[in-house]
Parts: C-alpha cells; structure tokens; sequence
C-alpha cells in the first residue's frame, strides 16, 4: 500500500509541543477531521504516522514532514483544509502528496538562527563566529542516553555544511547554516552550546531557530 505525506509548518506557541505529543496530536486530528489512516498490524494496533526528522523543542519549522497511510475520508487535494480545521493553533498542514523520497535520502537541513546580546557586540560575535567555523576541528560535549557517562564528544565542525549568511547588527547575530541532518546530524542547540562555552565573554541573552528546508543528499528540496 503506497504510503502519503503531509507539508506541515509549526510555529508560535506550538513550538513548546514536544515531539511524543506531537504525534498524538496529529492522530487525534485525523480523528477529528474524519480522515482514516492505516494502523499498524497485531493485538495492539496504532496509527501509522512517523516523521523523519524531529523537531527539537522551542524551533519553528515551515518544512516538517509526517508520512501516513491513507485510507479513506479525504483524498490528498481535500486532506489540508479538513485538518487544518482540527489543528491547534501553530500547525498547519502546507500540501498533501503521494509518496516521496526515502528516509535515508535525508541529508541537510537549513537553519535561520537569531542571537540577541546583551550589549552591542553583534560585530565581535561574528566574528568569533567566522574564527570558530573556520577550525579544522571543534568538539563539544553533548548528552546521549546510549552514553554510559550520560555524555558524548562530537566534533560540529564537519557536521557543518556551510555557513550561508551572517548579519550583524546592534545587539542581533541572524545566521543561515546549512547543517548534516543525520548518521550523524548536528542539532544547532550543541553548536550554540559549543560557542558560548568558547566565547563567554560573549553572553546570550536569547536565541530562536526556525527550520526552513529540508535538503536531499543532491542538496535538492525533499519531499
């Protein structure tokens, strides 16, 4: 049985929605919206729905994808208006389309991130930005579940793919990253961590990332 997709964005207060709630929020939509989707097979059967690249905590994303299995109640033209109508605000469903690239074609992810400073130093902060990227290696300590110690060492450097835009201005550093996505992937949260770790002379005061597309490995959009 062919398999659909649904374009999705998340944005406001949505973006505290945590991945696991996430999920059950989107089945209970397609509950609400009348729509029924595959299960999955034996004594306790659940919807199919998987998304291959969760969204960290507190990001906003206009390129989320979640596949599922379509069996009747809307086709894929009618299908964003009958969820939207059930949605929460912050999630709303872009397109629906059949099938589409394997999970495994997933290779770059590209980030617009916002940096506010507590004083004026947008200029220092690029560039210690530029000085870091610029390494030939950088390894920050990250937490792993897998990890006997609770920790692991990464290195970002090769996990960055490029360093696209940099403005600064006043007290704001806006970034464009184009990242790895997996096996394995960088989520910026450890690049950010790596750099005030390095630069503390250089405090944070807030930070925002939104993801605005999903790459394949040929660096083409993917769906």
């Amino acid at each position: 049985m062919a398999d659909q997709r649904i374009l999705f964005s998340k944005s406001g207060t949505a973006k505290y929605i945590s991945h696991l709630d996430l999920m059950h929020t989107m089945e209970r939509a397609f509950l609400r919206a009348g729509i029924t989707i595959r299960h999955t097979a034996g004594f306790h059967p659940h919807p199919y729905v998987s998304i291959p690249l969760p969204l960290p905590l507190g990001f906003s994303s206009q390129c989320e994808i979640l596949e599922f299995g379509l069996e009747h109640g809307a086709t894929v033209e009618t299908l964003p208006e009958q969820m939207n109508k059930a949605l929460p605000a912050g999630i709303e469903i872009l397109s629906c389309y059949e099938g589409g690239l394997a999970f495994k074609k997933l290779a770059f992810v590209r980030y617009e991130i916002s940096l506010e400073f507590d004083a004026p130093v947008a200029d220092q902060a690029e560039q210690a930005f530029r000085e870091l990227m610029g390494r030939e290696s950088f390894v920050v300590k990250k937490r792993s579940k897998k990890a006997k110690s609770g920790f692991t060492e990464v290195d970002i450097i090769p996990l960055v793919e490029a360093v696209e835009e940099i403005h600064a201005e006043d007290t704001w550093l806006r970034l464009t990253l184009l990242l790895k996505a997996q096996n394995p992937g960088l989520n910026p949260d450890v690049l950010l961590q790596g750099f005030r770790s390095e630069y503390p002379e250089l405090p944070i005061l807030y930070t925002a990332c939104h993801r605005r597309e999903i790459l394949d490995d040929d660096k083409n959009i993917y769906r």
